[in-house]
């Protein structure tokens, strides 16, 4: 009886439902528009019309995206890697002195004289900025004495330094790429009302960049499909592979001031890309073509601008250290913690890691083309000084 029943149940149930066809079709098809039974184009970039399938969906929209922005499907990653971490390591130990900025720092011959305060030898002018190089540490009521090659003690304390290293490229890239500058949420549309797309991208991880687009009276870059991020948040590598006007050979570093970035060129291909930091108002790194004229693995480098040398520095061991036009060098930067924004005495600043390997790969007499596509900084050659760190 159960059996006979559930026979009824199942017949009543197939006889509610419609019949099926015999033969369905999945293909998309908008009102309007006969398909002469052609399938959906399969995702992908088509830059001339297809004529086995139908271009709509997402085959569309990738298709009009590589019409309009540099962007291709499937993207490949950026052609880059890091250099090596060892690159990192400076070639000397790093102490910044602790002492108040508006007093002058006592050097002693031994450790006794210093922890007694007797006997100072001579003092380091005071300061904002003031590091040494040290060989040795040593710790009395828990705070450190470091001892200078020179064999003077003096009160500093050892520190670290940014890690911070740009790429390599395998290949120059077909688009633009750059660093995020700070915590930032992606949006889906250039604009502050667009919705967020709940991916959010950190300090100093690398972006492609496909297009810009203004909205909301500034730029948005795009890094993906449906992913925008506000300019200011990100530093720019904007690639260019033909030599600068003067140029004679195919070997040039170019450091583009607007957006703190520096790119090395060699045979016509971009092979490095990192970011720096280059001179503040009123000390601006000088705009033009200039050419490394000396080499120094180490280097002091002191001074002051200011008439009453409220700027004063004192930077022990500067490592390497290119200088390009005047007193203003390509070096790297142990007191800096953060690259993409301008604020030196002249100079472009570096992490210890990108500094050696452009140290390792520049020669003396290759080129250094310092622009700013902004246009805001001074171009009179009478508005400069020798520049400095």
């Amino acid at each position: 009886m159960k059996k006979v029943l559930l026979l009824v149940f199942t017949g009543f149930l197939l006889w509610l439902l419609p019949p099926s066809p015999v033969q369905a079709k999945a293909t998309f098809q908008p009102e309007g528009q006969a398909s002469n039974g052609k399938p959906l184009c399969l995702p992908g970039v088509y830059l001339q019309d297809p004529q086995d399938c139908l271009l709509l969906g997402p085959a569309q929209r990738l298709s009009e995206l590589a019409q309009t922005t540099a962007l291709r499907y499937p993207d490949a990653p950026l052609p880059a890697y890091r250099p090596a971490p060892h690159l990192t390591r400076a070639p000397v130990n790093i102490a910044r002195i602790n002492l108040p900025e508006n007093e002058k720092v006592p050097l002693y011959a031994t450790f006794e004289d210093a922890v007694n305060g007797n006997n100072p030898t001579r003092f380091i002018d005071p300061g904002k900025l003031r590091y040494v190089s040290f060989i040795a540490v040593e710790y009395y009521n828990n705070k450190p004495w470091v001892r200078l090659r020179s064999g003077e003690w003096l009160r500093a304390s050892p520190v670290a330094y940014s890690s911070f290293q740009g790429l390599i490229l395998k290949k120059t890239p077909d688009h633009n790429f750059g660093w995020i500058m700070d915590t930032v949420e992606v949006r889906a549309a250039p604009g502050y009302n667009a919705p967020k797309t709940g991916k959010t991208l950190y300090r100093e991880n690398a972006v492609p960049i496909y297009a810009v687009q203004s909205a909301d009276k500034t730029d948005w870059f795009m890094i993906g499909v449906d992913e925008w991020v506000e300019r200011r948040y990100i530093r720019q590598v904007v690639i260019n592979t033909t030599p600068p006007e003067g140029v004679t050979n195919d070997r040039w570093i170019e450091i583009n001031l607007y957006e703190q970035t520096l790119a090395v060129y060699e045979n016509r291909q971009l092979v490095f890309a990192t970011l720096v930091a280059s001179g503040g108002e009123p000390f601006f790194t000088r705009p033009g073509l200039h050419q490394i004229y000396q080499k120094k693995e180490l280097e002091t480098m002191s001074g002051a601008f200011e008439a009453d040398r409220s700027d004063y520095y004192y930077l022990q061991d500067v490592p390497w250290t290119m200088y390009f036009d005047q007193a203003r060098a390509l070096h790297g930067a142990y007191w800096r913690t953060l690259f993409g924004y301008a604020g030196t005495h002249g100079c472009v600043n570096l992490s210890i890691g990108d500094s050696k390997w452009l140290f390792d790969w520049a020669k003396e007499g290759d080129w250094v083309y310092v622009w700013d596509p902004s246009g805001q900084t001074p171009t009179d050659p009478n508005f400069y000084g020798a520049g400095g760190a």
